[in-house]
């Protein structure tokens, strides 16, 4: 079995797997990282949405011979201004029902943030588009966002 070293949240992990193993069952499996979530397997619900070079992108459907030298960045690593300010937006607003969709959600909107210091309801659609929410609180998030980035001056 091949060996790749995975930059994953600022350290090198060496893992054996096969070349197509997902990037998600790498944090979660082999690197012990279990923030990040599956929910699809197909790149379409965001729950295992992460940072690969700080662009967000679906773990799910990411082979992890692909990743290369590109610094990954999980839920547990995320940090700076936007994910302080979006973590807290998130728990002033009671965002997490079940909470399983969340790492994902947070992940895109930290993206957001930092791509748009002061995004409009369009914008959030776009981004937060694709993340789904199956207890639906789609409303909360939208606010938590809106909150997070009257936080950081936006």
């Amino acid at each position: 079995m091949p060996k790749f070293d995975v930059k994953v949240n600022s350290r090198i992990h060496t893992v054996d797997v096969d070349a197509d193993t997902p990037l998600l069952w790498v944090l979660r499996d082999s690197i012990g990282l279990t923030g990040t979530k599956f929910g699809c397997g197909v790149a379409q619900c965001g729950a295992c949405t992460v940072f690969i070079d700080g662009r967000p992108l679906r773990s799910c459907s990411l082979p992890v011979s692909a990743v290369g030298n590109a610094d990954v960045t999980t839920i547990e690593g995320v940090s700076g201004r936007e994910a302080e300010a979006v973590q807290r937006a998130w728990a002033t607003r009671d965002v997490p029902q079940c909470g399983y969709c969340q790492s994902g959600q947070v992940m895109s909107a930290v993206a957001l943030l930092r791509r748009i210091p002061k995004p409009g309801d369009r914008d959030i659609d776009l981004a937060m588009n694709g993340n789904i929410c199956r207890c639906a609180t789609y409303v909360r998030i939208r606010a938590a966002i809106k909150d997070a980035a009257t936080t950081l001056g936006g």
